[in-house]
């Protein structure tokens, strides 16, 4: 808990300078920002592919007073031909989410992509499943619905074609008036 809060404390201490000229180095960057309060460190991080800086850089005051100041001067102020763009830094993250790319190796997610991808995989054969038995299920309901109805089409049939049935089923109809 304290290095987070000391990490909080340390990025509004910390400031973000953009549109550095090619000239600046981190002794000029240091000589600019100086007379706003005494500077804990100066960073201007290289392009790996030809060694120069990367048109910005970090500087980081004792007080966050002082870094406020200097923000507040030196943003739009122009150096060496350039003008300056100065922001609070913001804290510093590892490409690749919260472990990111570069706290475990590539192939460390492997097996677990493989049984992510075996779940998926169990998941659609029973969805499947799942599917064909309702199918099924609603054939059967459909088929039990049509047998029904057709026997109930017969009985009325065999009333209408037996003598005897008709005659029944009319003494019952008198029998139990509705």
């Amino acid at each position: 808990m304290a290095a987070v809060q000391q990490q909080q404390a340390m990025q509004k201490n910390t400031l973000y300078v953009g549109g550095l000229a090619d000239e600046v180095n981190e002794s000029i960057l240091h000589a600019a920002f100086i007379p706003f309060g005494d500077i804990k460190d100066v960073k201007t991080p290289l392009d790996q592919a030809n060694q120069k800086h990367r048109s910005f850089g970090f500087v980081t005051f004792l007080e966050r007073e002082d870094a406020s100041a200097a923000m507040d001067n030196m943003d739009g102020a122009e150096l060496y031909g350039r003008v300056l763009t100065v922001n609070y830094a913001l804290p510093e993250k590892i490409k690749g989410g919260e472990q990111g790319w570069a706290a475990h190796p590539l192939w460390a997610d492997a097996d677990t992509w493989f049984e992510r991808q075996q779940q998926e995989k169990e998941i659609l054969k029973i969805q499947a499943e799942n599917k064909a038995a309702m199918e099924t299920a609603e054939e059967l309901h459909r088929k039990k619905l049509a047998q029904d109805r057709q026997g109930e089409m017969e009985e009325d049939t065999e009333v209408k074609d037996d003598p005897m049935a008709r005659a029944e089923a009319e003494a019952l109809s008198h029998d139990n008036p509705q």
